[in-house]
């Protein structure tokens, strides 16, 4: 796929990021998901990696900020530096920015849909999005792909960690090793000490 280029903003709390340990035990390798119908066929103006303000727009996204981070990594440990990471959600009301999306045309346009960054080198991503929200048929999701140095894809989803309607996604329970399906479901917490109000979800992507 052609790269576009990258526009970045600093993010609130990167900092915070914890350095790897010098020695890691064997990980559980991110399980493939689908990458969805809804992929943008066009990328927004703004495709950087805080997608709760729009480059120009007078007011941010509605929702519930969260800052979404971890690392990319083998399944031994080792950083994978250089790597492409997309997400794409919908916005707060359940709506994608895509043509074929039910009801595209009342999407927030405050909110970008999709972002991408690129890996630092120790591994490490960060985004500024929403705490995802379910729409019929779904439980609440991010979805994300990984393209590594020299083109290897990852196409996953998140969820949200004690969210009801986990225990009813068909894609979700798909995942049979508990272990993979658990490295997927991440914990959303207060993260006030980042920014007011907002939430904090760290996960850690495993390439194999």
């Amino acid at each position: 796929m052609t790269h576009h280029r990258i526009l970045r903003r600093p993010l609130l709390g990167a900092a915070l990021l914890l350095p790897l340990p010098a020695f890691a035990q064997q990980r559980t390798e991110t399980p493939r998901q689908t990458r969805g119908p809804f992929y943008p066929v066009a990328f927004p103006a703004d495709t950087d990696a805080d997608l709760v303000r729009v480059q120009g727009a007078a007011a941010q996204a509605m929702g519930t900020v969260a800052h979404l981070r971890g690392r990319v990594t083998d399944t031994a440990g080792n950083a994978v530096a250089g790597a492409l990471v997309e997400i794409w959600q919908c916005d707060a009301q359940g709506i994608y920015r895509h043509p074929r999306a039910p009801d595209t045309d009342r999407f927030d346009t405050n909110f970008q849909g999709y972002g991408r960054t690129i890996t630092d080198a120790t591994g490490g991503y960060a985004f500024r999005t929403l705490r995802p929200a379910p729409y019929p048929g779904r439980t609440p999701h991010i979805h994300v792909q990984v393209t590594r140095p020299g083109g290897a894809v990852l196409v996953t989803q998140f969820y949200v960690a004690g969210e009801p309607l986990n225990a009813h996604d068909g894609l979700l329970n798909a995942i049979r090793d508990p272990r993979a399906r658990d490295a997927v479901i991440i914990p959303f917490i207060p993260a006030d000490r980042i920014e007011p109000r907002a939430l904090l979800a760290q996960a850690d992507i495993v390439l194999g």
